[in-house]
């Protein structure tokens, strides 16, 4: 497996966010959480700011959408300039045509399950997804601790995953850092989203190789 790290720009600077991007140069993407107030209790970017934001940089953009409707919203990420977009299973009205209708724009489709949601009901639509994002933390805010009530579940949809014989990547985000990566990697994560861990850090790109180091001597391969 190849290990990746998106830092989440929910715990940069925001008066500084074009600088905060090209901070972390060896990040594989810049994931980017959308909220909307109604499906999480917080409020942050939309569109807008991602459209600014491709204008400086041209590190892969992995959107996460918090938000109700996101059968509606999700395609205009993509046309803003995103390579990827994750939306929420308890959000969206039919998984997966939204899937295909990113996929046929030239998008990676992903899908988040809260830590309450189980992996059992994509068993048999795991194909139709390019990555699975299983959170770690309850999904509104950063800086949350990790949550090994999941690990289970990370562990279950590794195991579909690699039934399926597909290529899709499964992310997990929520109190990452370097007491939690390793774990994480061992039970079969491969893309790890860490905020807190990389932007409260004295050199975030240092961090995110530290990250991926300790991720990769965790994996099996």
């Amino acid at each position: 497996m190849t290990t990746r790290i998106t830092p989440s720009i929910l715990n940069a600077d925001f008066a500084k966010m074009g600088q905060e991007v090209n901070s972390v140069p060896s990040a594989d993407a810049i994931h980017i959480d959308v909220m909307d107030y109604h499906f999480v209790p917080n409020l942050t970017m939309g569109v807008p700011m991602v459209e600014s934001l491709r204008k400086v940089t041209d590190t892969p953009f992995d959107i996460h959408l918090m938000i109700d409707d996101p059968d509606t919203y999700a395609p205009s990420y993509v046309e803003a300039g995103a390579e990827s977009v994750t939306f929420h299973l308890e959000a969206a009205k039919a998984p997966v045509r939204l899937a295909r209708e990113l996929r046929a724009m030239g998008a990676r489709a992903s899908v988040a399950l809260k830590p309450a949601t189980p992996i059992e009901p994509l068993a048999d639509i795991l194909t139709e997804f390019d990555q699975i994002l299983i959170m770690t933390v309850e999904p509104g805010f950063g800086g949350q601790s990790f949550l090994d009530i999941v690990m289970p579940k990370l562990r279950r949809t590794r195991e579909l995953i690699d039934g399926s014989g597909a290529d899709i990547w499964l992310q997990i985000d929520g109190g990452v850092s370097v007491e939690t990566i390793g774990r994480a990697a061992e039970a079969g994560a491969d893309t790890f989203v860490a905020g807190s861990a990389v932007y409260k850090a004295p050199d975030p790109d240092e961090m995110v190789t530290r990250l991926r180091q300790i991720a990769d001597e965790h994996t099996s391969r």
